[in-house]
């Protein structure tokens, strides 16, 4: 079944734009398209933002290593590097801690005719990548080689089966979302309170 999916590209649009709608409806009625959640979330106060992307986490690994386990779907890893992280994390929290939008919550914000994130958003995320391709061709083989990875998994790393390692971990973040629901809002810090500690 999946292998017609994976040739028929007319297929692959369809469910695209279906997914797509879905997530971004999902996005807009979990509320993290406002500016207002997701600055909240910067400032330790509102933890929508953390509890919808560990709980996506924790429903795509399990449904990705299951289908894996069927053969029905197959891991494709991309090799990375410790310089293209730290200059794409460092621009990416720029964006995010000035602007208020990820690229997903972008789309969103942009879906509900939210100025700023069009203006703002759609615009600073076209000047990026402008620049980001004027650069590329004196970025690609100095500081985005720095510190090279593999396409390794952690299962593939420790030489593990993927439930070894998915499980645990699949533990661990639905704990921290029971913590977070049930115990952070009655002790809810604020940047001010970390910052006094």
């Amino acid at each position: 079944m999946l292998t017609k999916v994976h040739s028929n590209t007319k297929l692959q649009f369809v469910i695209a734009l279906i997914t797509g709608l879905v997530f971004g409806f999902l996005l807009q009625r979990g509320g993290v398209t406002k500016y207002e959640v997701i600055i909240n979330q910067l400032l330790l106060t509102d933890f929508t933002v953390v509890k919808i992307m560990l709980s996506a986490v924790v429903t795509g690994m399990i449904c990705v290593h299951l289908l894996r386990s069927f053969g029905l779907a197959q891991l494709h890893p991309k090799p990375g590097s410790l310089g293209s992280t730290a200059i794409g994390g460092l621009l990416f929290g720029i964006g995010f801690g000035i602007l208020g939008y990820c690229p997903g919550t972008l789309a969103g914000a942009i879906g509900n005719c939210y100025l700023d994130a069009l203006v703002g958003g759609l615009l600073g995320a076209l000047l990026g990548a402008g620049i980001f391709a004027a650069w590329y061709p004196r970025l690609k083989d100095s500081i985005l080689r720095r510190g090279c990875f593999p396409e390794l998994t952690f299962p593939q790393l420790f030489k593990v089966n993927p439930w070894v390692v998915v499980v645990p971990v699949a533990l661990m973040i639905i704990t921290l979302l029971a913590w977070i629901e049930y115990t952070w809002p009655s002790n809810a810090m604020t940047i001010r309170d970390i910052l006094a500690f």
